[in-house]
């Protein structure tokens, strides 16, 4: 099979790893189109290590691919989709696994089915991909997606059709988010306060008690590294969460301010305070404790 991969992030190059000895891969992604930086160096090191082809365009990529996987930014999921519907072929698969809103998805997916006949299917990626890889559960969705299913079980992805509906299985895993990378956000907004005011291990031995089944110094560190790390991309998720919840009627108050904690966060990161972005060890203290402090030297002191 001859697979396309749109994005080579973080999931793009899992998914070139554990795809590369099951199929032939071609990638792209727009930082590749641009001046050289650390983050597109350390793409192509990937690539050539990997034995993945880089095109140098989104149609470029897909020309002849029988499964499109585009893993980029919520905010460009609809321009993805705009980019490569011309170029795909009949019959192709575009899975889209972007962390979009329900209307996003479906815009997507008119895009698509008017380039020329491929077939859209949403992706619901529905816990974190680097501890599952391939195997993280991933929830399809549209006409086609009991289609698809098959065939990616047959690469190794933990795939299930859901709903043939389009922007049911979106509609999933924006929900999800909303308590998910809203809980990031109030831990880091939590404990970084604890940390000023040095409560940290009275609050975290409260919190202990009131959830006995959480290791919270773990999944602190966890948290603080991934949102570093990943906080524009949350951003970008949490946008499209409170478009979601704005399309049930409600206001969406708590996905909005997890959006603005995850962009600030990735503002912190652009401006160098946690090391160089796109550098080995970025973001990777394994004490949350190193980065509150870097925050709070970072911030106007009120004490």
């Amino acid at each position: 099979m001859r697979i396309a991969l749109i994005g080579y992030g973080e999931v793009g190059r899992i998914l070139a790893e554990d795809l590369r000895s099951r199929a032939t891969l071609v990638a792209f992604d727009i930082q590749l189109a641009g001046a050289a930086s650390p983050a597109s160096d350390s793409m192509r090191a990937h690539a050539r290590r990997h034995r993945v082809a880089l095109a140098d365009s989104h149609a470029a990529a897909v020309r002849d691919a029988e499964l499109v996987i585009s893993a980029v930014t919520a905010s460009q999921a609809v321009a993805v989709a705009q980019a490569c519907a011309a170029g795909l072929a009949r019959g192709a698969f575009f899975l889209d696994f972007n962390s979009a809103s329900p209307g996003a998805k479906i815009a997507a997916a008119r895009l698509v089915a008017g380039g020329g006949g491929a077939r859209y299917v949403e992706g619901a990626v529905m816990t974190a991909v680097p501890p599952y890889r391939l195997k993280v559960p991933l929830l399809l969705g549209g006409p086609d997606a009991a289609t698809l299913e098959p065939a990616l079980s047959g690469l190794g992805f933990a795939a299930r059709a859901g709903s043939a509906e389009l922007g049911v299985v979106s509609a999933t895993k924006m929900c999800r988010s909303v308590v998910v990378k809203g809980l990031e956000a109030m831990v880091i907004e939590s404990f970084t306060a604890a940390r000023h005011f040095g409560v940290e291990e009275a609050v975290i031995a409260s919190l202990r008690e009131t959830f006995p089944g959480v290791d919270w110094e773990k999944q602190a560190t966890y948290f603080f590294q991934r949102v570093l790390q990943h906080g524009r991309r949350r951003s970008e998720e949490m946008r499209e969460a409170a478009v979601t919840v704005r399309e049930a009627g409600l206001e969406p108050w708590s996905a909005a301010a997890t959006a603005d904690r995850q962009a600030w966060m990735a503002d912190l990161g652009d401006q160098g305070l946690f090391g160089e972005r796109g550098r080995e060890g970025f973001a990777r203290s394994p004490d949350w404790r190193v980065e509150a402090d870097r925050i709070l030297a970072h911030l106007p002191t009120t004490r």
